[in-house]
C-alpha cells in the first residue's frame, strides 16, 4: 500500500496484467500509483506479474473504510471480483488512459 496524504480522496484500485492477474491496493494518488506500477517501481507483486492496467477504481472519503474494503475485497472469490469489475468496465478497457489526474 501507498502512504497516505491529507488530500480527501483515498482510491482502492483493482489492476490487472495481460495474463489477467489481479491486483487491489489503496493509494492517495491513484495516477502516481499506476504510473509506478507501469515503471516497475510499484510492488514486487505487479512487478513479477506485469500488472499495470486500472480496470476499475473506486473513490472514498475514508481511508479506514477504504482499507477495510480493500481487505474485504481480497477475500472475495475471483469470479466475484470479475463480475464487479464488468459491471463498472465491462471491455476491461485501461481506465489510466482516461484517469482525470
Amino acid at each position: 500500500m501507498s502512504t497516505y496524504a491529507a488530500n480527501g480522496r483515498r482510491h482502492l484500485h483493482p489492476s490487472q496484467s495481460p495474463l489477467r492477474t489481479l491486483y487491489i491496493g489503496v493509494t492517495n494518488d491513484l495516477s502516481r500509483r499506476i504510473w509506478e506500477h507501469r515503471e516497475g517501481v510499484g510492488s514486487q507483486f505487479c512487478r513479477k506479474y506485469g500488472v499495470h492496467r486500472l480496470v476499475y477504481y473506486e473513490e472514498h472519503e475514508d481511508i479506514s473504510f477504504a482499507i477495510h474494503r480493500e481487505k474485504r475485497l481480497k477475500k472475495y472469490h475471483r469470479q466475484w471480483k470479475i463480475n464487479l469489475i464488468e459491471g463498472f468496465n465491462p471491455t476491461w478497457t485501461d481506465l489510466y488512459e482516461t484517469w482525470n489526474c
